[in-house]
């Protein structure tokens, strides 16, 4: 136990004794633990993944005194941090092949501009640069064995592999919109599953890597609204899961491929820029039950469950933190999901 995880339990030890309502999060969330901190050479971190084994996440960060998102891992016993990709260019979307032996990540560091200085004012609320020279790349888990998947211009990420390990699903805009694709482990056989005008992103496969979930923002007025679909992982049979006028993000699997954990945010507020909260909650394929997971009044998102299910590693601001942080806790299921056809 850290300090950040005695620091949570002496705060629900105090509200108690005051009287005051123990956060609701508690339901889910126990052992509340930051694992990444500045003092690593971090600036922010987010959008982290488990090995198989659960014993490493690999993740992207923001070096100190850069801008730019590169790829680390951290192995969880040791404390060991890892800088994986090249250093140079953006990095994005990494994921661990299922037999922990490969992994997959997005970078622009082929640019040939990529020594120029670039500047991220993201203020007022997410935002993402689609760089066209992201592409796909496979390495090690030690970065080494660097190989290019991806050769099409335009930008190609957002990219994870099959639980059977034999195809990539990614985000391309090389047909001038951005949709989802998929191709074999090995970058053959590149094609596309999405053909609605506006973003489509994020995609994940299904536990039996029968279905792909992902976030899509179809308004072309150019006001955000990103919901949850879900299709067959052939691309036929596409619907949504989420429909309203908040923002939905980040979906992922629970194992048992039953249910899902994903991000919301008020959209009234993000459209305005104005400042809004972001939170983590639970529902199933079909949309058609839900339930918040954290309550924090700062931004938690990107969340991911370890391959039993008995973990969430997610990203955070809590504690007042300025920039995002990866933080891991114990999950229990919320009543609703189990048992779930």
């Amino acid at each position: 136990m850290n300090y950040r995880t005695i620091a949570t339990s002496l705060v629900a030890l105090v509200l108690s004794a005051s009287g005051c309502a123990v956060s609701k999060e508690s339901r889910y969330l126990s052992n509340i633990t930051q694992l990444t901190n500045q003092g690593m050479g971090l600036l922010n971190a987010g959008e982290a993944y488990f090995s198989p084994d659960a014993k490493t996440i690999i993740f992207q960060g923001t070096p100190i005194g850069q801008s730019e998102y590169q790829i680390y891992t951290l192995n969880l016993q040791s404390k060991k941090l890892t800088m994986v990709s090249t250093g140079k260019g953006a990095c994005t979307c990494s994921f661990f092949h299922p037999n922990g032996k490969k992994i997959i990540f997005a970078s622009s560091h082929l640019d040939p501009n990529v020594d120029q200085p670039k500047q991220n004012d993201h203020k007022g609320g997410y935002k993402w640069d689609f760089n066209q020279h992201m592409d796909v790349f496979e390495a090690d888990p030690s970065g080494e064995n660097l190989k290019r998947i991806t050769r099409a211009p335009g930008y190609d990420a957002e990219c994870a592999y099959s639980p059977d390990g034999q195809r990539i699903v990614f985000t391309s805009q090389r047909d001038g919109d951005l949709e989802l694709y998929v191709m074999d482990a090995d970058g053959a056989n590149q094609r596309r599953l999405t053909f609605t005008p506006g973003y489509d992103g994020g995609p994940f496969f299904s536990p039996d890597s029968q279905h792909i979930i992902y976030r899509a923002d179809h308004r072309v007025d150019g006001h955000m609204n990103l919901q949850l679909r879900i299709m067959n992982a052939d691309g036929t049979n596409n619907r949504a899961i989420t429909d309203n006028p908040v923002f939905n993000w980040c979906p992922y699997w629970y194992p048992d491929g039953k249910s899902m954990i994903f991000t919301q945010a008020n959209h009234m507020a993000f459209s305005q820029n104005k400042k809004t909260n972001y939170d983590l909650y639970m529902t199933t394929p079909k949309g058609d039950s839900f339930v918040r997971i954290t309550d924090n009044p700062e931004f938690d998102g990107l969340p991911v469950f370890s391959p039993d299910g008995l973990k969430l590693l997610w990203a955070s601001k809590r504690g007042g933190m300025e920039k995002s942080q990866i933080f891991i806790a114990d999950f229990a299921l919320p009543a609703e999901f189990k048992n779930t056809k």
